[in-house]
């Protein structure tokens, strides 16, 4: 019972810390470096990381952030094995399973000093998964899945854009959340909707 439900425990749990961190932020972001608290519309999660805040104050809510970050890499991790075993081309799963804990072990690194380097690793990583995991859902019947597939994928590729060139810099932090609620859906999808049996009219490797 538990072990078929570790992907959404550790989600849970990764959204309670965060969601701690979040109350504990002291303040400040790109909008505004003397606003008080986290705001949701103009902080990045990053933020939430920082040994300081955007204002200069020490910030006791990184610990909880780090922890929800464990939980959370760590359950899309789990999520993407998962999903490997269902995919029947040998290949393709295994960049799906590699790529994608690949991507998850980066994004960890979000936390250290070297959080430039592990973003684009981590992102172009997982943006090589999903294309595949998109690949491969689009040759079965789940069309809705279909759908929140694109989805992620844009939402992922508009972060990656913004993040890259700059350009409407201003809104990258909601497109990031957009981005993590999307994710979570998709995870989530992958864990209880999509089964072996879907990929049945597959022909093996």
């Amino acid at each position: 019972m538990i072990k078929k439900h570790l992907t959404l425990f550790g989600i849970l749990i990764a959204l309670v810390f965060l969601f701690i961190s979040v109350s504990l932020y002291p303040g400040g972001s790109q909008h505004d470096e003397m606003t008080v608290g986290f705001d949701w519309r103009h902080n990045y999660l990053s933020n939430l990381l920082n040994p300081v805040a955007v204002n200069g104050a020490d910030n006791p809510a990184r610990a909880w952030a780090v922890c929800g970050v464990l939980f959370l890499c760590a359950s899309a991790a789990l999520a993407f094995v998962r999903l490997s075993a269902k995919i029947p081309h040998k290949s393709s799963a295994n960049i799906i399973r590699y790529a994608g804990v690949g991507a998850m072990l980066s994004a960890l690194f979000a936390a250290t000093p070297l959080h430039d380097l592990a973003t684009s690793i981590s992102g172009t990583l997982l943006m090589l998964t999903l294309f595949y995991a998109t690949v491969f859902l689009f040759k079965t019947k789940l069309h809705w899945l279909k759908a929140l597939s694109v989805l992620y994928l844009l939402v992922l590729y508009a972060s990656a854009f913004i993040y890259f060139t700059q350009n409407g810099l201003a809104y990258l932090p909601v497109v990031q959340k957009l981005n993590l609620f999307v994710a979570i859906a998709w995870v989530l999808a992958m864990e209880y909707v999509v089964r072996g049996e879907d990929f049945l009219v597959l022909k093996q490797d």
